[in-house]
């Protein structure tokens, strides 16, 4: 009999503070040499909506930290998955900056958010191995590809992958980019299941491109050239990072379909990263058509409108809401084949093909 990957439980925390695109109607935003822009806000504000599709985003409280955001998370996805949280072999937290508070520029990553999190959930037992990974927004995603490592040797039998970010807090207020990012954190419950039937994760499929594109996403000193230049925020070459994306993530996720017997007509849904609406069209599209089919309808949920772009919480956070049933008019049924897809910092792009 096979071992399958089985996603047994689900989970999201979804901050409480709602910042919509009228919030930044005061802002100062400025060019990168600090020159400020010939046009008004709210013209950079419709432009930005026109494009990302976000209206609005969730921003963390000032008392809670990303470890936070992914406690509660795996608190709902342990108790979904109706598990003993002893008997959790791994704990695999996906971020990127750590701990940071609101207003100060020092990231926290010591001990880990994974240990944090094992703390915060009251684990006695030494053998759950706790530990954090850092790959960009597909860092979830690419947890799921470890999880499923350890389970197909054995390793594991169970385990909790968490992504969990506050992006609010490493962003350039100054730079209009800043307006994508937010804050959340979504997990799962892994299980190695001994059935007669293939289910769980069929294939999955990961690279990383470094020669060019390394620094597509990077750290850099604020846009305002009056504030300390030894602070630095995150920012991002958008046009290389939309080209790039439109050219290797359909070609990443047509490889790990092409690792399995499933038919392009039988995926039901793609949960790809929300980092632009219009990106993310653009990638779905040109995927079916290397397959030479058209895009069905409604093959690709979308929270970002409300949401923003929460990182490595985008794809987990999406997940658990359509399972849930929170996101209009999507749902996934039983025997469903669906695909797990991101692209991020590093440059990095993973995919995997599941079989609820």
């Amino acid at each position: 009999m096979p071992i399958n990957t089985v996603i047994t439980g689900t989970g999201s925390y979804i901050p409480s503070i709602v910042k919509k695109n009228s919030d930044f109607l005061n802002t100062e935003f400025l060019n990168e040499d600090g020159t400020p822009f010939t046009y008004d806000n709210e013209l950079i504000i419709e432009k930005f909506e026109a494009i990302t599709g976000i209206k609005e985003r969730r921003l963390a409280t000032d008392d809670l930290f990303s470890s936070d955001l992914g406690f509660f998370a795996a608190e709902k996805a342990i108790k979904d998955a109706g598990i003993d949280k002893e008997e959790l072999d791994y704990i695999i937290l996906a971020h990127n900056f750590g701990d940071v508070s609101n207003n100060r520029i020092q990231s926290d990553l010591i001990p880990t958010l994974a240990s944090r999190v094992k703390h915060k959930l009251g684990i006695k037992n030494p053998n759950c191995v706790a530990y954090d990974i850092l790959f960009g927004c597909p860092g979830w995603v690419e947890g799921l590809v470890q999880a499923h490592a350890y389970v197909r040797s054995g390793m594991a039998k169970k385990v909790l992958v968490i992504g969990s970010e506050t992006l609010s807090r490493v962003i350039d207020e100054h730079d209009r980019d800043s307006m994508i990012y937010s804050d959340g954190a979504g997990a799962c419950i892994v299980e190695a299941k001994d059935e007669d039937i293939k289910r769980g994760i069929l294939s999955t499929a990961t690279r990383t491109d470094t020669y060019d594109e390394a620094f597509y996403l990077y750290f850099a000193k604020s846009f305002n050239k009056s504030l300390d230049p030894d602070v630095h925020y995150m920012k991002m070459l958008g046009r290389k990072i939309y080209e790039y994306a439109l050219n290797t993530v359909p070609v990443a996720m047509k490889a790990a379909l092409d690792k399995t017997a499933v038919d392009i007509h039988n995926l039901k849904k793609v949960f790809i990263h929300q980092a632009n609406e219009k990106m993310d069209e653009a990638i779905i599209k040109r995927f079916f058509r290397q397959y030479k089919v058209p895009t069905p309808e409604k093959v690709m949920p979308m929270s970002i409108h409300l949401l923003g772009n929460s990182s490595v919480a985008t794809v987990p956070t999406l997940y658990d809401r359509v399972l849930k049933g929170e996101i209009s008019d999507q749902k996934v049924e039983k025997d469903d084949i669906v695909m797990f897809a991101s692209v991020g910092a590093g440059m990095n792009i993973n995919a995997i093909v599941y079989k609820l």
